[in-house]
C-alpha cells in the first residue's frame, strides 16, 4: 500500500481517543496539529519499506559487541557467621524480615 504525504494515517479522532486515554485536553487547533505531526513521522517510516534488506542479518545492535554475560565461577562464601554478624535480625541462621504477605 503507497501512502502518501496527503494520506491520512492518523485521523483526528484518533488523536482525541488517545488524548482521553492519557487524561490530556487539547484544543481544536492542538489536535489538528497532533495528527499532522503523526503523520507526518509515520510518513518517514513509510520509506524504510523501499529498502533492500533481503541480505541484512537481524542484529540486537548497531556495533559488535561482546557477550554481555560474564562465565559463572563457584568462589568460596563469607562464612555465615560473618555475614550474619551485621543484623541483629537472625532467626536459625538466616536474616529475619518483615512478613509481607
Amino acid at each position: 500500500m503507497e501512502v502518501t504525504m496527503t494520506e491520512k494515517i492518523i485521523t483526528k479522532k484518533e488523536v482525541e481517543y488517545v488524548a482521553e486515554l492519557a487524561k490530556l485536553e487539547f484544543n481544536e487547533e492542538e489536535k489538528e496539529e497532533f495528527t499532522s505531526q503523526l503523520n507526518s513521522i509515520l510518513d518517514y517510516f513509510k520509506k524504510l519499506n523501499e529498502l533492500d534488506t533481503d541480505k541484512v542479518e537481524p542484529t540486537a545492535y548497531v556495533i559488535s559487541m561482546p557477550t554481555l554475560l560474564n562465565e559463572d565461577k563457584v568462589k568460596p562464601s563469607m562464612p555465615q557467621e560473618e555475614v550474619l554478624s551485621n543484623s541483629k535480625y537472625i532467626k536459625k541462621g538466616y536474616f529475619k524480615v518483615p512478613k509481607i504477605m
